[in-house]
């Protein structure tokens, strides 16, 4: 199982990272070992055995040259799959701590479930005095087993979550570096707004205090060969955590702002739901801005200040209700407007911003019937629809790029520089589109890979993914986990990282006629530039 680890999967992995999973293989194959000889010595009905001397030698010899030559192995292979995501290789040199830290892992593992062990032991000693001895077996291991979850649940997993709180907490409350209020009437957070700009938070400070006007907007324009005469300065309406007491009161204070910015008077409107932290990808909106030339208004709200990950184990529920709520009362008001006066509605989420925008919507024919389109980046695999549609895909069709009733509705794409497919279908009416990459660990991983190979790992693979990742019980879930962490490590393009791909998103989605090569770059360069180095800031 240690050497099985030193498979590829979907992120190269440093050093350290290597030498935690395998520690924690050896663990999972340490264990399965002492069960299996366990159940072997229930249905044989005898003691166990001393190994004999041969086995003990070969064990000796052969486990230092298996692991040795797994390193290397493993090195090289790392290194290919840098080359595939667009990053600089580690040092062969670095491999050195892999084992030392395997090592530490694993006895750290093994330490831990001989304290619960020798525990479950004495409890058994003390039931045989009760009841006959397979009872208290079973029921000393389950008692054991019920005490250590609600431990964990109740108490530690308690006292993580509210210190995290509290440090996160404080971080949204600062601002930005180089950033203030607003002056202009057309962002939250300006002295015109229903919302002050101390409420917003971290990232909603972030989001309003920065952005492209209509003079940038112009100038780039005329880069990318367009008439930049007519152009205008965004709208962007956004309320924090501290806006407003609940989830509710934040959206309908939200729209209130978009109202009194004018957002329903511009041809476009954008709904954001955010990350776990209330992070709005910045990159999306300036290209959606850019696309619609200024004549948009985009809204958004916090539900939450704890990273994506944390905020989807703590408090997953509230990035639905948030997608939900906001989806809602935008809906609300704009289906009250005359149908010649409404702007075109359109959904926009990344990661976990995906999951709770997806909330909004019943299926297919919901977001056909309610949207003018949506751009979805990088959804995690727990996405309702993302895996309905996922899973319902049309026959002969792969996992990591599928086409969903011939693309009528909602397609996919892991590069939107080429038309979504179906190509030779017509893409009327709404366009949903989601963006994903084959080597997005947050995209596939699922606690099914423990047992059950991935179509992805029976498909082709991606142009990002090794061809060597194979599929391993228990090894490859936990190579997933670990890629979790590193999925924002690649550049653009790969991993978890979609910075710049926005601008051909949505140019497919806007239906933009007589799109060029020249064009995308152009807008692509400014984004970029843009989520650099903020300029301008209304």
């Amino acid at each position: 199982m240690a050497a099985l680890s030193f498979l590829p999967s979907l992120i190269p992995r440093p050093a350290l990272y290597q030498g935690a999973i395998t520690g924690v293989n050896a663990a999972i194959g340490y264990g399965l070992g002492v069960i299996a000889a366990l159940l072997w010595r229930e249905v044989a009905d005898r003691e166990p055995r001393s190994p004999s001397t041969a086995s003990a030698r070969a064990l000796a010899v052969i486990a230092p040259l298996l692991l040795v030559a797994s390193v290397v192995v493993g090195v090289v292979w790392q290194r290919e799959a840098a080359a595939l995501v667009g990053l600089s290789p580690e040092a062969p040199f670095a491999a050195i701590l892999v084992l030392p830290v395997a090592v530490l892992v694993f006895l750290l593992v093994l330490g831990i479930s001989r304290l619960v062990r020798r525990a479950t032991r004495a409890l058994i000693g003390w039931l045989r005095r009760l009841m006959g001895p397979r009872a208290a077996r079973v029921v000393g291991v389950t008692a054991v087993l019920l005490t250590v979850a609600l431990v964990f649940n109740g108490v530690v997993f308690e006292r993580v979550t509210t210190a995290v709180n509290a440090a996160f907490s404080l971080t949204n409350n600062g601002t930005p570096e180089g950033l203030s209020a607003p002056v202009s009437a057309l962002r939250s957070g300006s002295t015109s707004s229903l919302i002050t700009w101390d409420s917003l938070g971290f990232q909603g400070r972030a989001f309003v205090g920065q952005g492209p006007d209509a003079a940038r907007i112009a100038e780039v324009s005329e880069r990318a060969g367009e008439d930049p005469t007519q152009t205008l300065d965004p709208i962007r309406a956004y309320a924090g955590l501290d806006s407003a007491p609940d989830v509710e009161a934040r959206a309908t204070l939200a729209v209130q702002d978009l109202e009194r910015a004018g957002g329903f008077e511009r041809a476009h409107l954008l709904i954001v739901t955010t990350t776990g932290t209330g992070w709005v990808e910045p990159t999306s909106v300036t290209a959606f801005e850019h696309l619609t030339h200024g004549d948009s208004a985009t809204v958004s709200m916090q539900y939450s200040f704890l990273p994506s990950p944390l905020s989807f184990l703590a408090d997953r529920e509230n990035a639905r209700n948030a997608g939900r709520a906001l989806f809602d009362a935008v809906y609300e008001r704009w289906s009250q407007l005359p149908a010649g006066e409404r702007p075109r509605l359109y959904a926009f989420g990344e990661s976990l911003g995906s999951y709770g925008a997806e909330a909004a919507f019943s299926g297919e024919f919901d977001m056909a019937n309610r949207l003018s389109g949506a751009v979805f980046t990088g959804p995690p695999g727990f996405n309702h629809l993302f895996g309905a549609f996922v899973e319902g895909r049309d026959d002969g069709t792969p996992q990591i790029e599928p086409s969903f009733r011939d693309g009528r509705t909602v397609r996919f794409t892991l590069d939107p520089r080429r038309p979504a497919g179906p190509a030779d279908r017509p893409w009327d009416g709404a366009r949903v589109l989601y963006m994903v990459h084959p080597s997005d660990a947050i995209t596939w991983w699922n606690t099914d890979v423990i047992l059950s190979r991935p179509d992805w790992l029976e498909e082709p693979r991606g142009a990002d993914v090794l061809d060597q990742t194979r599929w391993v019980p228990f090894v490859t879930f936990w190579q997933l986990s670990a890629d979790l962490g590193l999925a924002m490590e690649p550049g653009p393009g790969y991993g978890h990282n979609f910075a710049g791909e926005h601008v051909d998103a949505w140019a497919q989605v806007l239906g933009l006629q007589d799109w060029s090569t020249g064009r995308s770059d152009a807008i692509r360069e400014a984004v970029l530039t843009q989520s650099r180095d903020p300029f301008g800031a209304p």
